[in-house]
């Protein structure tokens, strides 16, 4: 009999940021989860909870190494019972506009289009190639985290883990696993917050991937700033 290894590594992005000045804080330390932020963590954990019930055996839990993300995780690994293994590979997309606020104006201004002449790389950030490459590393080890912890298992049965990283990187593993151009509109990304894209692996080869709002009754009228 062939035992299939049936695994997903579900991604999730962050709940909402307490962020009243609005700034694009990237990889800055300090930012934290919201009131509302973390009613969405508690939400998201119960949505994996619901995943445990229905039979899938969620072995393994990872996050970005920003407060956000780790808070996000917390309420996962308490229903969950798992801890919450730390991947750099996950962290939010690099951005030379870390730090400043009022977007829309600053990329009109003429000072800033130096920063602005490539966005198929992009020329004011981390290249999508390279974000691409490193979660597709990090989504790969979360998938071997899984099945190692889950040991012995019956033929079918499906093994996850859970992953928790930021907006333009999930993105970006998508739009790279689906085989779609990196390069596109922030407007059209598909991955409010704590939305899950999940990897689906059979035998260590990816069969496909899916995307769900578990949280969409919470996300309208949220504040999410996108990345880069």
């Amino acid at each position: 009999m062939t035992h299939e290894l049936l695994t997903t590594v579900h991604v999730v992005r962050h709940g909402e940021v307490y962020n009243p000045e609005g700034v694009l804080y990237g990889r800055l330390p300090g930012y934290h989860l919201s009131d509302l932020g973390r009613e969405m963590a508690e939400a998201a954990a119960d949505h994996f909870m619901m995943l445990a019930a229905s039979g899938e055996r969620i072995t393994h839990l990872v996050s970005s190494p920003l407060e956000r993300a780790r808070e996000t995780a917390e309420p996962t690994a308490r229903a969950l019972g798992l801890p919450v293994n730390i991947d750099e590979r996950l962290i939010e997309a690099a951005n030379a506009f870390e730090g400043l606020s009022g977007m829309t104006s600053r990329i009109k201004s003429p000072a800033s289009w130096p920063l602005l002449y490539n966005p198929f790389r992009p020329s004011w950030g981390e290249p999508y190639a390279a974000q691409a490459a490193r979660m597709a590393r990090a989504i790969d080890a979360a998938r071997e985290g899984a099945e190692r912890n889950a040991g012995v298992r019956a033929p079918g049965t499906r093994v996850a883990a859970v992953v928790v990283s930021h907006q333009l990187p999930i993105w970006v593993a998508r739009r790279s696993a689906e085989r779609r151009r990196l390069w596109h509109d922030p407007r059209s990304r598909e991955c409010s917050l704590t939305s899950v894209t999940s990897f689906d692996f059979r035998d260590g080869a990816l069969e496909g991937v899916r995307y769900d709002e578990p949280n969409i009754e919470l996300t309208h009228g949220a504040a999410s700033i996108p990345g880069a």
